[in-house]
């Protein structure tokens, strides 16, 4: 599963448990890995901006490991960078033989699964409903204010995440 994971959220949680069902290994793919990989797209104003990222890979490592240590799903689980600008070493990090699980809310994840599926990987779309969406940018602004954030993430985050914020 690809993502930004800024920050890692209970509807990311339930995915990696939906592809952990179909799978005997998880890989959580890190995007936006760091600065030189942030490129503006036609189909999200925002992932690229310094607001929209705020923890750098090594923090969002440390997030999903706890997230995942805390799920029970450590030791079926890798967490690796994953540069979308750089499709031609994908393979490095992510085996094409993977299957990729893409939940579709708006036109940027349709867009992620089609160039995943062009660069060969099996992709397994799941639509999501628009009306239950968990959105990082609501949880980045409560985390801003330091209020009502900490329903929204996995609780084994939320020490972590008071001291990184």
């Amino acid at each position: 599963m690809t993502g930004r994971f800024q920050p890692v959220h209970v509807q990311h949680m339930e995915l990696f448990g939906t592809a952990l069902r179909e799978a005997d290994h998880l890989i959580v793919a890190v995007t936006n890995p760091d600065h030189s990989a942030r490129h503006e797209e036609s189909t999200s104003d925002h992932r690229h901006t310094d607001g929209a990222n705020p923890f750098v890979y090594f923090e969002r490592l440390r997030l999903l490991e706890a997230a995942l240590d805390g799920a029970g799903f450590a030791g079926r689980a890798s967490v690796v960078p994953f540069d979308l600008t750089r499709p031609h070493v994908w393979p490095e990090y992510v085996p094409l033989h993977a299957r990729q699980f893409v939940r579709v809310y708006d036109a940027w994840e349709r867009e992620k699964a089609d160039r995943l599926a062009g660069a060969g990987y099996t992709v397994t779309v799941l639509d999501g409903d628009p009306d239950s969406r968990v959105s990082a940018s609501d949880i980045r602004a409560a985390l801003a204010s330091g209020t009502g954030w900490e329903a929204f993430v996995p609780p084994a985050t939320v020490p972590l995440l008071r001291e990184l914020r």
